[in-house]
């Protein structure tokens, strides 16, 4: 056992968490991409729907909700018999126009194109998950780096031509623990369907949520280094596991449920760490540390 796995959370902070989780706990609490994913009934529209919503998900959210809405209108009402049946050459004029900050219709072209052989393959994303997943493992990583891999090696043509960009376009959406990336969008993408509660949609059925990893973004930077569940200060795959170890503190079998409320909190422009306020409008103000450097929440 690891020394941040044997430590207890500080006297209030896990009450002070949970009473956080609870009030963000219903379908109204926030405005957010998951619940455009809500929408579609059919677990296989769900889990479609959630990687494609997903994978957009960064920039300002007025805008990933626009980006999302225009590629389903794209897709229908059914999206994923759309993905089965998905043709480049029929659907490229409806795609071309598409675009969400650096993502062009092309690469939602070859993102497409990877959920179709992953669909037709496997028969369902989690499916192709669970091929490269070593259930041993205590945390997800080593599966999204198959998953990555395994989903790159997609013939792209159809949509690139020769010239497949080896960075930006498709390959945004398919980052890799062992190159050091957080995975925000993926980890946000395996909350959404293996959790379930009044925000989470508990589509898959074969993964644990206790080996889920926090989505990384601004906000759970910042909270987590405001509430010392980190000792990185350098965005990344480390920072990700430090702060899901962390979370484990206070809950072992579902660390990632506390996600949706702290990343809100900071959208919401509480958290005060490094800022002037201060923890002034913090909900967790009293267990939060906006001065904060660094070292984790103390036992």
């Amino acid at each position: 056992m690891t020394v941040a796995a044997s430590r207890k959370p500080r006297f209030g902070a896990a009450e002070r968490l949970e009473e956080l989780y609870r009030s963000f706990d219903h379908v109204t609490s926030a405005t957010d991409p998951v619940h455009i994913v809500r929408r579609y009934r059919s677990p296989a529209d769900r889990e479609v729907v959630g990687f494609c919503a997903a994978a957009l998900a960064f920039g300002r959210v007025a805008s990933v909700l626009q980006s999302i809405e225009s590629l389903l209108a794209v897709m229908g009402s059914a999206p994923a018999q759309f993905v089965r049946g998905f043709d480049p050459d029929r659907e490229r004029s409806r795609l071309a126009p598409l675009v969400h900050r650096w993502i062009s219709g092309r690469d939602l072209m070859a993102l497409l194109i990877v959920l179709r052989r992953m669909l037709t393959e496997a028969g369902s994303i989690e499916a192709f998950f669970l091929q490269g997943d070593d259930t041993p493992s205590p945390h997800v990583g080593p599966a999204l780096d198959s998953f990555s891999t395994r989903a790159l090696a997609t013939d792209l043509r159809d949509a690139y031509g020769r010239r497949v960009p080896r960075q930006r376009g498709v390959a945004y959406f398919f980052p890799r623990p062992s190159a050091g990336s957080a995975c925000k969008r993926l980890n946000l993408f395996l909350r959404w369907m293996v959790r379930k509660d009044a925000i989470d949609l508990g589509v898959w059925s074969k993964v644990s949520p206790a080996r889920l990893i926090v989505p990384l973004d601004t906000h759970v930077i910042r909270l987590g280094r405001c509430l010392k569940l980190t000792r990185y200060t350098s965005p990344g795959w480390k920072m990700a596991e430090d702060i899901t170890q962390a979370l484990r503190g206070f809950d072992p079998q579902d660390p990632v449920r506390f996600d949706f409320a702290l990343c809100h909190v900071g959208m919401m422009n509480a958290c005060g760490f490094q800022k002037a306020q201060g923890s002034a409008q913090c909900p967790l103000k009293g267990i939060c540390h906006p001065k904060a450097k660094s070292a984790r929440l103390r036992a």
